[in-house]
């Protein structure tokens, strides 16, 4: 692979307050781009001045949404050390979405180098207070000028940062969610297990009728028989019944979190009991109706932790837990946040020291 070939902007950005920063309202002054050729292979590099991209009206991405992306993070540390939290399992999980898309792969190593390359560049605008970090978006997408379905000949690699607070506005707080059961977000076969463009545009639509009814976000259920649950909005689920941890099993049409696994292996670690399989909205609120129900909660990159703390399905709504954060969740999140910001030890070496 060529060298990374670096350009410094000569105009920075100034940088944002923390109680200004929200999520993904603002950019770093650098941004990595690599390019493919068929034949080439990926090639040329570079960080260069983040700005407007020039293409054409034709390009393939626009019309056949041909793309994949991921999302990861970069923390500061007390000690003003920079970390990254599993960088090689996203650019793996990407490669799975870039197969299943026709896109060519990537070499895992040199993409974690660059996107470590990046942040070290861009290390002042990670910002240093509670619940914040540097939201790194690694995304490819199809470039030739082209009408016609096929796989596109060309491509780029981009990864673009952005000082990020809390995901949703409630922070750690449990949300209310609404249980969908028109609308599906995928189906088996799909491509509900990879990170792409349109899995996230096919769940606008039910996301704006939840919010119109004062939910937060949906939990999706199954695309076949509207029963077995998948996922809740952009997140895994988990759910705490009578001791034990559940989380719908990963069976092609559920996105393969890297939080979730992280998770899976938290509770295994500290010999809590925990299932992957399928289970079902039914059996949820069955096991509210025996006082079994202890938990509920979404686990992602982006808000690492989103407790439930209410659910309505059919009309039919139960509140989990009195409506508070459970110990489950608030030891997962305490954690995770705490290995990634490098408060608590990282037995698991999950962390990846930039400098």
């Amino acid at each position: 692979m060529d060298e990374i070939k670096i350009q410094k902007t000569l105009q920075p950005k100034e940088k944002p307050q923390l109680s200004e920063l929200g999520f993904g309202n603002y950019f770093t002054d650098h941004m990595f781009v690599m390019d493919y050729k068929e034949g080439r292979g990926w090639h040329s590099p570079r960080i260069i001045p983040y700005g407007p991209l020039e293409l054409d009206p034709s390009v393939m991405v626009v019309h056949y949404g041909q793309a994949t992306f991921e999302g990861l993070k970069a923390y500061k540390t007390k000690d003003h050390h920079v970390l990254l939290f599993r960088p090689h399992a996203n650019m793996e999980r990407m490669n799975i979405s870039n197969e299943r898309l026709c896109i060519p792969t990537l070499d895992v190593e040199f993409a974690v180098s660059a996107i470590r390359k990046l942040v070290e560049m861009e290390q002042d605008w990670i910002p240093e207070g509670e619940n914040t970090s540097l939201y790194i978006r690694p995304f490819v997408f199809a470039t030739d000028p082209h009408l016609g379905v096929r796989p596109s000949h060309t491509y780029s690699f981009m990864v673009i940062l952005s000082p990020v607070g809390s995901y949703y506005p409630e922070g750690i707080d449990p949300v209310k969610i609404y249980v969908e059961d028109n609308y599906v977000r995928a189906v088996k076969g799909g491509l509900g297990y990879t990170k792409t463009p349109g899995n996230y545009a096919a769940s606008i639509k039910a996301q704006e009728v939840a919010k119109e009814r004062g939910y937060t976000q949906v939990l999706w259920l199954d695309g076949i028989e509207k029963k077995y649950i998948e996922e809740v909005g952009t997140m895994n689920v988990f759910f705490k019944v009578g001791g034990e941890v559940i989380t719908p099993a990963l069976e092609g049409s559920i996105l393969a979190g890297i939080t979730r696994d992280t998770t899976i292996k938290l509770l295994k670690h500290w010999g809590i009991p925990v299932q992957e399989r399928r289970i079902s909205i039914d059996e949820i609120y069955e096991a509210h109706a025996q006082g079994k129900l202890e938990e509920a909660f979404g686990t992602g990159t982006a808000a690492v932790i989103s407790p439930i703390g209410e659910l309505n399905y059919q009309g039919k709504i139960i509140s989990i837990n009195d409506g508070k954060t459970g110990e489950i969740a608030t030891r997962i999140y305490d954690t995770i946040t705490g290995i990634q910001t490098g408060v608590l030890e990282d037995p698991f070496n999950w962390t990846l020291k930039i400098k």
